[in-house]
């Protein structure tokens, strides 16, 4: 995707974009990626249906991921979901908002969707060691292990502070 966005962004700075804009467009496509990628995780990964079909999807677009959280082929999107995804969105944004604002805004989505990407396989394989990155490993291993119900963001937590669905740490009940 690197070399996509990068071509995008030299195709604004030649249409006459100007730089303030083009960085101000891309910051806002990065926070609307942070919102897609929790409301992907909150409704669609998350997403249960008691029936064959609805427990056979569920394990199929996340269910999986959450029983073997370190399985290496399991951490990030493929490219055959990846691909036409980001060719919808692309879509979505220039046929709402034409090609000027489309564009710029796209590379921040797609900057945020490699953050996204890059940041939860770093907190399943890499020992954290910035205060930040512990955080942020620290928010996803409660949703995956304490909080199925919370902790819907990835690579932010914003939008389960928003939302209100900070994953909580659950105690063991005590044996009797």
């Amino acid at each position: 995707y690197v070399p996509l966005l990068s071509f995008v962004t030299y195709r604004s700075i030649a249409r006459g974009t100007s730089i303030t804009s083009i960085l101000g467009l891309a910051v806002a496509g990065l926070m609307m990626w942070t919102l897609t990628e929790y409301g992907l995780h909150r409704s669609i990964f998350h997403w249960t249906n008691d029936t064959p079909f609805g427990r056979r999807f569920h394990f199929l677009a996340h269910g999986v991921h959450h029983e073997y959280p370190n399985d290496a082929d399991r951490l990030v999107m493929p490219l055959l979901t990846s691909v036409p995804l980001a060719v919808i969105f692309y879509a979505l944004f220039y046929f709402t908002l034409g090609v000027s604002y489309a564009e710029p805004l796209y590379v921040g989505f797609g900057l945020g969707y490699l953050a996204y990407d890059g940041t939860h396989y770093a907190v399943h394989h890499f020992k954290q060691s910035t205060r930040i990155g512990k955080y942020i490993k620290r928010h996803h291993m409660l949703h995956h292990h304490m909080d199925h119900d919370g902790g819907f963001g990835v690579s932010s937590p914003l939008w389960d502070l928003v939302f209100g669905t900070m994953p909580k740490v659950k105690k063991p009940v005590a044996a009797a």
